[in-house]
């Protein structure tokens, strides 16, 4: 397999990471650029941890693997933008009412960032099993171009999200948490329907 193949596979499987990182940058009200590289790196680990993991588990959990990735998506996901949502709502309304409530910006822990990457990279899972039945692939140049491409295209998804962010104001963290809901139902709806 060459390199432009890999460097399309690499884009394909970051994508849904770099939708994730719009939404977190359009929610998070603080985000510095150590924040920006936080949530870069982790997409970018997990996305060339799973397809290594993968390579190495071969073939004898495929199965397995594709009967749960579209629900653990679904759910981590789900919940992570249905909680930013109801939050972004809840200070809409107060706001709305004149309250003068402190703000709670949606914060995204060390916990929920894990989150976000496992559902995000699942598929990259696959992707290494069926690296492990091909003859021609360099296993540690695909993984390292995988989190690479995944690590930039992350980064360039917070700065995206944040510049947004500042243009929405309040409504960045709902706009954030449909983000993140759509990705999981995305990625439940081509398994269940598509095969994907």
């Amino acid at each position: 397999m060459g390199t432009v193949e890999l460097f399309l596979i690499a884009v394909g499987l970051s994508m849904d990471a770099f939708a994730v990182s719009i939404g977190n940058g359009l929610s998070i009200k603080k985000s510095s650029p150590k924040a920006a590289l936080a949530i870069a790196l982790s997409f970018g680990l997990f996305q060339a941890g799973m397809p290594l993991a993968g390579y190495f588990l071969g073939s004898a959990f495929e199965d397995v693997i594709k009967e749960f990735d579209h629900f653990i998506a679904l759910i981590f996901l789900g919940f992570i933008g249905g909680k930013m949502i109801f939050d972004g709502i809840k200070e809409l309304r107060a706001k709305k009412k004149g309250e003068e409530e402190e703000e709670k910006p949606f914060k995204l822990s060390f916990g929920t960032l894990m989150i976000q990457a496992v559902a995000t990279s699942i598929d990259a899972l696959i992707v290494g099993v069926s690296f492990a039945a091909l003859p021609d692939v360099n296993i540690w140049a695909a993984v390292s171009l995988i989190g690479v491409t995944t690590f930039t295209i992350s980064l360039v998804g917070v700065f995206f999200g944040k510049k947004f962010g500042q243009l929405l104001g309040s409504k960045a963290e709902v706009l954030g948490g449909i983000i993140l809901v759509g990705i999981g139902l995305k990625v439940f709806i081509e398994h269940v329907f598509f095969g994907g």
